[in-house]
């Protein structure tokens, strides 16, 4: 999905020719040449060549054999957003015991934009192949996840995505207006969002969200197979549970930072 406009970097300033590059790197790349990153980023070799070099020593980039690939300092960085680390730190044992009962892939993701941003997953050896990834994007409206986390926005937000277009992902994508509006209230009736094959093909999910005191989704927490063998039906209760008692908690640890303040 296409970046609004808004968020293109600024590509006459140094943390805008910084971003263009970082940005160049995709989701499946291991290691990038400087040729390639000239191609992507159609910067100057020589520009290139010095923020590459400003990015290496920084650790946000690492050069192995002439190439170059994300460094660990990105990582780290991340790491402290504070939202997701606080988030992180409340949800991650609920979704472990969401995979104990299940033994299938649990996310924890988060709205941006239109967007679902996926902070956390939790697998056995016998995962199913997926497009997510942490840290990755899916659309909000043919996804599990996405479609708790549009249920509980704000208005607007459908509105936006609707304008953006849907997108058919699979022959299962819900691409109607219509359809979209009446899948989202039986979102809310029912407090879970289902996924069956919606984003990719042989995928099917359930989802529930994490609320704030006005119930808009702060984030949303699934479990997700392989149609030939999971039913998401069947673990309704478990999702809404986890997703529920990562509610109750974050909304005790917020009444009592308030009333430590």
């Amino acid at each position: 999905m296409a970046a609004a406009s808004s968020s293109v970097p600024d590509r006459s300033t140094v943390l805008g020719k910084v971003l263009v590059v970082l940005h160049a790197f995709r989701a499946d790349d291991d290691v990038v040449s400087l040729a390639e990153l000239g191609r992507r980023t159609d910067l100057s070799k020589t520009t290139l060549h010095r923020v590459a070099a400003d990015l290496v020593r920084a650790r946000l980039l690492d050069k192995v054999d002439g190439s170059y690939r994300l460094g660990g300092q990105l990582f780290e960085l991340g790491m402290r957003a504070s939202v997701e680390r606080g988030l992180l730190d409340v949800a991650i044992p609920f979704m472990q015991d969401l995979y104990e009962r299940t033994h299938e892939t649990v996310h924890l993701g988060i709205r941006e934009g239109i967007e679902v941003v996926y902070v956390e997953k939790i697998g056995g050896h016998r995962q199913a192949t997926t497009p997510s990834r942490v840290g990755g994007r899916m659309p909000l409206y043919c996804t599990g996840l996405g479609k708790a986390l549009l249920a509980y926005s704000p208005p607007d937000v459908l509105e936006r995505v609707v304008a953006a277009g849907l997108q058919r992902q699979t022959p299962r994508t819900i691409i109607a207006p219509g359809l979209l509006r009446n899948e989202l209230k039986r979102v809310v009736r029912e407090g879970v969002a289902f996924e069956h094959e919606e984003s990719a093909p042989g995928i099917v999910c359930v989802a529930a969200p994490v609320r704030d005191a006005d119930e808009r989704a702060l984030a949303a927490v699934s479990v997700t197979g392989p149609v030939t063998r999971f039913r998401p039906e069947q673990h309704v209760a478990s999702v809404r549970a986890a997703a529920d008692g990562i509610t109750t908690t974050l909304a005790r640890r917020r009444s009592l930072a308030a009333r430590g303040s």
